[in-house]
């Protein structure tokens, strides 16, 4: 018997399409990560040093993010992984959580720790390198915007380098108001202030990662809604067992049991369920048993 057939065969994902940008964002954000935290260390601003943090995580979830879309699109060659790989860009949407997690902590930390103490900043080049950090910050949006609507993957990446952006202005913020008062304690207070915006951006990411892994509803979709189009296809007396889930960002996957009515044929639901599925509620991906009534089967199912 021939194996079944499998769906890791190299189909490109939401993230695959857009694999050139994450790849020119990684390079840009590589270079400047070197320069920020050189002059962060010179300078003494504890504010560049957190955003280099945050910029060394988004280096490193850059990349994670980049090479799992080249695994996702890689074919099964095991014979295993009969929905391909294109889970890997939900775990690098994972990383990217727990890198956002800790930097945000370090940065923290970091902060309330020098609360009190004179802190010397030269605010020269700390200006200097905010503006060139927001300048490659927004290359970087622009780059991953359209990809972040369709992906979790891009758009962990995406949300790493819109903090990074925050966190450039608020490093030319600090650098203007110690100008402006004299007071090094604004590095401080603009350090704790990224710190915690990264967190809020973590948490948001990380749900939408764990509803993806949980198996959740895709967001968007009415369960009962499809239950009752699905209900409401000639031919169908009822439907059980529906579930739907996303195997990865912008593919979504269900199964059901459809019921016929008497005299109904089976070929015609099939085929009208699966179109009443993919052109209104975008899941391409759909397991469906027709059955002439409930099988015994499915009565006795616990769970």
């Amino acid at each position: 018997m021939g194996a079944g057939h499998g769906h890791g065969h190299g189909v490109t994902s939401g993230a695959g399409k857009h694999r050139w940008r994450l790849a020119v964002a990684f390079g840009l954000v590589a270079a400047f990560f070197v320069v920020e935290l050189s002059v962060g260390i010179v300078s003494g601003s504890l504010a560049l040093i957190s955003d280099a943090g945050h910029m060394a995580a988004d280096v490193v979830a850059l990349g994670a993010a980049l090479l799992a879309t080249k695994i996702a699109a890689r074919p099964d060659t095991t014979g295993r992984r009969s929905y391909g790989s294109y889970r890997a860009e939900i775990f690098a949407s994972g990383l990217t959580v727990l890198l956002m997690l800790g930097v945000s902590a370090y940065v923290v930390i970091e902060a309330v720790s020098r609360i009190g103490e004179d802190v010397e900043v030269q605010t020269g080049p700390v200006l200097v390198v905010g503006f060139i950090g927001l300048a490659i910050n927004v290359v970087s949006i622009l780059l991953l915007r359209s990809g972040a609507k369709e992906s979790l993957n891009i758009k962990g990446a995406y949300f790493e380098v819109v903090a990074d952006a925050a966190g450039s202005v608020g490093v030319m913020i600090a650098a203007l108001l110690i100008i402006v008062t004299g007071d090094t304690y604004w590095d401080t207070l603009v350090a704790l202030a990224i710190g915690l915006f990264v967190a809020v951006r973590a948490v948001t990411l990380g749900r939408q990662v764990l509803a993806v892994l949980g198996q959740h509803i895709p967001e968007g979709l009415d369960i009962d809604a499809v239950a009752t189009e699905l209900a409401g296809v000639p031919g169908v007396g009822d439907v059980h067992d529906l579930h739907a889930w996303s195997l990865t960002s912008g593919m979504n996957v269900a199964t059901a049991h459809l019921v016929l009515s008497p005299g109904a044929d089976s070929q015609s639901v099939l085929l009208e369920a699966q179109r009443l599925l993919r052109s209104d509620h975008g899941i391409e991906h759909a397991t469906l048993q027709v059955e002439d009534e409930p099988t015994k089967h499915c009565e006795e199912v616990t769970w």
